[in-house]
């Protein structure tokens, strides 16, 4: 059975993507630990990030990086926050998000009631630093 982040890449469910090339993908989550908190998954529907080829674990950072400079850019935060769980969904993913201090990393506080207009806003600033930084992957 496909996963969640499957049926986002498919286009089953929807999804705020602000990055797409042919191994990976980006989406805002819908609940976020801080605005602008994006998800980098793998196309390929793999479960354990230990289980990544080196080629698409470097792609996957790489990605990530240069999403994170985009986060720093655009929200301002002390610093961009990296983790890779992987208990909520089987499907290796990256959170990337933009924190002013440790304790936002904690699930616990993730906004289950974000705004879809809030998370719009945060996909189009993003989308709009990418592009103006030349990113060719940048979702419509």
């Amino acid at each position: 059975m496909a996963t969640l982040f499957t049926r986002i890449i498919a286009g089953e469910l929807p999804g705020r993507f602000i990055w797409k090339d042919p191994h990976c993908v980006a989406f805002l989550t819908i609940e976020p630990l801080a605005p602008g908190h994006v998800l980098v998954v793998p196309r390929d529907e793999i479960d354990h990030w230990l289980d990544l080829t080196p080629e698409l674990n470097a792609h996957l950072f790489e990605v990530a990086r240069q999403i994170g400079a985009a986060l720093q850019e655009t929200f301002e935060p002390t610093k961009v926050g990296l983790i890779v769980a992987g208990l909520e969904v089987n499907h290796v993913h990256l959170h990337v998000v933009p924190i002013r201090a440790l304790g936002e990393l904690n699930f616990a506080n993730a906004d289950r009631n974000a705004s879809a207009d809030d998370l719009d806003a945060a996909a189009e600033r993003l989308r709009h630093c990418l592009r103006s930084h030349g990113h060719e992957h940048v979702s419509d």
